[in-house]
């Protein structure tokens, strides 16, 4: 039907036709991240008498987003105009809320062809059965699925670790493993080998690409929070040995912090630095965020769905995501498995509707010719220091202003003293999005409303969100059965109208 490196190629291939200039990286300078969703639908003139013959499919990229950077938490509006996490998979996301509002738009109205049908309750609709989404990231998302075994001798990208070792890594390190500040001080050498070393980040995540803005890039950080199969008092470690007896000297580091309060990574050198499992947010140079990691936020749409709350009122069942496929780049399939699926894998008594989904996870062959690793390698010595692109590119396939560029959560350009004003708010904002879901419903008679909005006369962003009612219920057995810990922004920032 596709394959990883087909949904690859059509993203490259649409970030390089479809994206601007502007907001790219600078060349040889700057590198980013791309992460998208693509719709397949099978080709409308297959003939239904052939079973055997394989399934013929329409690919269409109906997101896009890059960046690499989130605002620090002193940086939060309550007016819900700046945006607080720009990572390209959070991006690509926001751009999807946006395609399918439009997409309920056409429904509703009854003019053209929506991707939605009527549900078999009132007023409600549910996605095409025909139709699946896949997610695409040019890199490993950052946090918990970036944990993964560095091997004795391997080149990039890292090669896939067996089940046992991504969920009980738990043996000790070995006392001989360097620890973090000699790589350190190794990698200030001129020596050949660690030239070598550089070309190869030691962060699957990309380092920088958890940093905040202004900032630009640091050493390996450290990590995470609470999981379902995880104790706090007992965070397995990551160490042992790979198949084949290849020896697991080191781990990727991810940037993402464990959450405040919790049992932390333990910090000893090498493999043992990390502990897997928990939740994490993304880091801030002195000033922490409130974003959470974006392995955190995936294995969180696998059970709540990507139309998030305001989106339920009209769907009788959550947009879940077929399949994640992710860019040639260090990667283990057991630790995505473990941070995407595995983490929530004992969450039960959901709504209706609702349910942990075994979500496909795949890796291309293909890499991103603007990731950080692709561009260091073409770099000459002596053209400076690579850092990450400070703008984020938003890409949704609607008929109105498809594209949005930003930068430290505004659109790119915007100043002081602009900020406020409605042409400094990104398309994809809290308050556009809210503004957007607000004029489709006002394009529908009040009589035809569904019931959850009736019923309640919600008036605040806030009070929209918490009369999805049975989103708002999945979302708190989610919690209190697996992200017991989740950072939850305070109701003062979702009082806007």
């Amino acid at each position: 039907m596709w394959t990883a490196d087909e949904i690859a190629q059509l993203c490259y291939e649409h970030y390089g036709s479809r994206l601007p200039k502007q907001g790219k990286p600078e060349p040889n300078r700057e590198w980013t991240l791309l992460a998208a969703v693509v719709k397949i639908q099978p080709t409308a003139d297959q003939a239904c008498d052939r079973p055997d013959r394989p399934v013929q499919v329409t690919k269409e990229v109906v997101s896009m987003g890059t960046g690499t950077k989130c605002i620090g938490q002193s940086k939060m509006r309550k007016s819900g105009d700046i945006l607080n996490d720009s990572h390209a998979e959070v991006i690509a996301r926001r751009s999807f809320q946006r395609y399918l509002l439009h997409q309920l738009h056409l429904a509703a109205s009854l003019k053209e062809d929506s991707i939605f049908v009527p549900g078999t309750q009132r007023e409600l609709w549910k996605l095409r059965p025909d139709l699946l989404f896949v997610f695409f990231s040019s890199h490993t998302p950052c946090g918990d699925a970036s944990i993964i075994p560095m091997l004795q001798f391997e080149d990039q990208p890292c090669c896939p670790v067996s089940r046992d070792w991504a969920n009980n890594p738990s043996v000790e390190a070995s006392d001989n493993l360097e620890a973090p500040e000699d790589k350190r001080k190794c990698e200030d050498s001129d020596s050949s080998v660690t030239k070598k070393m550089r070309l190869e980040p030691r962060t699957p995540d990309g380092m920088a690409h958890h940093q905040s803005f202004g900032s630009q890039e640091s050493g390996p950080n450290s990590p995470d929070v609470s999981s379902s199969n995880l104790t706090a008092e007992e965070p397995a470690a990551v160490t042992g040995m790979a198949p084949g007896g290849a020896k697991v000297v080191d781990i990727y580091r991810t940037g993402a912090k464990c959450v405040p309060g919790e049992a932390g990574d333990s910090g000893k050198p090498g493999a043992a630095y990390h502990r897997v499992g928990l939740l994490r947010v993304k880091p801030g140079r002195g000033d922490r965020t409130c974003s959470m990691s974006c392995s955190d936020k995936l294995a969180r749409w696998n059970v709540l769905g990507c139309q998030g709350a305001l989106l339920m009122h009209f769907l009788e069942e959550p947009i879940y995501l077929s399949a994640v496929v992710i860019g040639k780049c260090p990667y283990s399939q057991e630790a995505m498995q473990r941070a995407l699926i595995g983490r929530c894998q004992n969450v039960s008594a959901l709504p209706e509707g609702f349910g942990v989904q075994e979500v496909k996870i795949q890796q291309s062959d293909l890499l991103f010719e603007q990731s950080r690793c692709a561009v260091q390698s073409k770099k000459a010595e002596n053209q400076g220091r690579l850092v990450p692109c400070g703008a984020a590119i938003s890409w949704s396939a609607v008929p109105e202003q498809p594209l949005d560029v930003t930068a430290n959560g505004f659109p790119q350009g915007t100043t002081k003293k602009g900020i406020g004003r409605l042409q400094a708010r990104s398309r994809i904002s809290k308050v556009e999005l809210f503004r957007s879901f607000q004029k489709l419903l006002s394009s529908i008679s009040e009589d035809k409303w569904p019931d959850s909005l009736r019923v309640q006369k919600p008036v605040t962003y806030h009070e929209y969100k918490e009369a999805a009612s049975t989103y708002q219920r999945a979302w708190s057995a989610l919690r209190k059965q697996a992200f017991g810990s989740w950072i939850r922004n305070p109701p003062d920032y979702q009082q806007f109208k």
